[in-house]
């Protein structure tokens, strides 16, 4: 049977100083663009956040994304994209609603460039409720269009040429592509599975955290939950990265998009919440994986006022203000837990599905905490490299995932970084999607076992 899926509608004064350091050293895994390129060349810093995302090819062209790709590859084939992250259907009709009354209402102009007093109240609730956290609503919450341009700006206000990043391995495109923006050279800290502990998932390696983060380390970005791993850092590892930025005056940003969706055992802990972090740390999330409604692009940030108001210098200019009706409508939802709990409840059922249907298949799975994802490994199934079985799944199960490689950086050599080599052979899919498109998905995906 063919199914075809598709979406459903998808330094400012007070800021820290930059030392001032010898010249920098290569990236640790993923290349950086070079700041000594000629003035007036108009086209390098678009290029380099080509390179550093994988879209220059080798002769200087840019092609697509491997995740574009890969929906073009599914659509073209019938086959069932387990690909790209976005829920096959909306989140709950009253916080539609809410956004329709909003409309209705005539909030359909420009919001304030912070985002409405509501929603930043809300957000402030939300973390001083679930958190612990104190935020001021007023002086140290900004509204963003999506945590993709919290992230962008947020690097483009506190980086630039001279500084490093450090970011895990493998990171989120758009990681890479902001801190390529910035100017900064990009320093990585793999994620990787114990071969003695399996079970533990991917972990961070802290002693590759000590050697990547020195002098020159302005930022340190954490993405925990973790896209694509589904790792959920614990206590001992938040810690490291925070003794890290204390020791070298790092300022941490994070990623926590995938707050609530966490299984099992495991408990979300923001790195601001922990002793002497919530002056340095720039916290980042959004509404759309919580609530399901990604393409409402309702996301936002929170820090020490200092760091607000110099990523708002930024982003005043950039989207200045978006989506009024959808803020509206958020700032309610945030104020009912019970919403993301109960889609928390259903992925996890839904993982679980993915996952033994994986393992019935013959990949090695590495069961996710936290996400929308679940990491594969083929070579079980004789495919070491991922980017190849993702290309000839549709003919193969009638399935598309992307390969973990595609969140990988490069070596100096131009090469795939150590971590890339390391995870050739691992997929990603998602599991948010209904459950008869899941069941479908398993039964053609043990094909492959036969």
């Amino acid at each position: 049977m063919s199914f075809v899926m598709h979406p459903v509608n998808r330094p400012a004064e007070g800021v820290p100083p930059v030392s001032q350091p010898a010249p920098a050293p290569q990236p640790t895994s993923a290349s950086a663009p070079d700041p000594t390129r000629a003035a007036g060349d108009v086209t390098s810093r678009w290029q380099a956040v080509a390179h550093a995302t994988g879209l220059q090819r080798a002769d200087g062209t840019v092609g697509q994304t491997i995740f574009a790709e890969m929906t073009v590859l599914a659509n073209r084939t019938g086959a069932i994209n387990l690909g790209q992250g976005y829920p096959d259907v909306d989140g709950p009709d009253a916080i539609r609603e809410l956004a329709v009354d909003a409309i209705r209402a005539g909030h359909n102009q420009y919001a304030p460039g912070d985002g409405i007093p509501a929603l930043r109240t809300a957000i402030a609730d939300h973390q001083r409720r679930r958190y612990g956290l104190t935020v001021d609503p007023d002086s140290e919450v900004l509204v963003t269009t999506g945590a993709t341009e919290a992230i962008a700006v947020t690097l483009l206000a506190l980086a630039g040429p001279g500084d490093e990043v450090v970011t895990l391995e493998p990171f989120y495109d758009s990681h890479a592509a902001s801190i390529a923006m910035t100017g900064a050279t990009h320093v990585t800290v793999p994620l990787r599975v114990d071969p003695a502990d399996p079970g533990r998932g991917f972990r961070l390696d802290r002693a590759a955290l000590r050697a990547a983060v020195g002098p020159r380390t302005r930022l340190i970005l954490v993405n925990s939950p973790h896209n694509p791993t589904g790792t959920v850092l614990d206590d001992g590892e938040l810690s490291a990265i925070a003794q890290a930025a204390r020791e070298h005056d790092a300022i941490v940003v994070t990623d926590e998009v995938y707050e609530h969706l966490v299984f099992d055992d495991a408990r979300h802990v923001p790195i601001a919440s922990l002793p002497g972090m919530a002056d340095r740390t720039v916290t980042i999330s959004s509404a759309g994986k919580t609530f399901s409604f990604t393409g409402w692009k309702v996301g936002w940030l929170h820090g020490p006022a200092h760091l607000v108001t110099a990523i708002r210098t930024v982003k005043q200019f950039v989207t200045y203000s978006s989506g009024p009706p959808f803020q509206h409508a958020i700032a309610h939802a945030l104020t009912d837990d019970s919403v993301p709990q109960r889609l928390a409840a259903t992925l996890a059922t839904r993982r679980d599905l993915l996952c033994e249907g994986l393992e019935r298949a013959g990949f090695g799975v590495s069961v996710p905490r936290g996400t929308y994802f679940v990491v594969a490994d083929g070579a079980p199934l004789g495919h070491e490299d991922g980017a190849e079985l993702c290309r000839r799944l549709p003919e193969l199960a009638g399935v598309v995932g992307v390969p973990v490689s595609a969140f990988c950086g490069r070596a100096s050599d131009g090469g795939p970084s150590a971590t890339a080599r390391d995870l050739a052979s691992r997929v990603r899919f998602t599991f948010v999607k209904r459950e008869p498109v899941l069941r479908e998905a398993v039964e053609r995906l043990g094909a492959l076992s036969v």
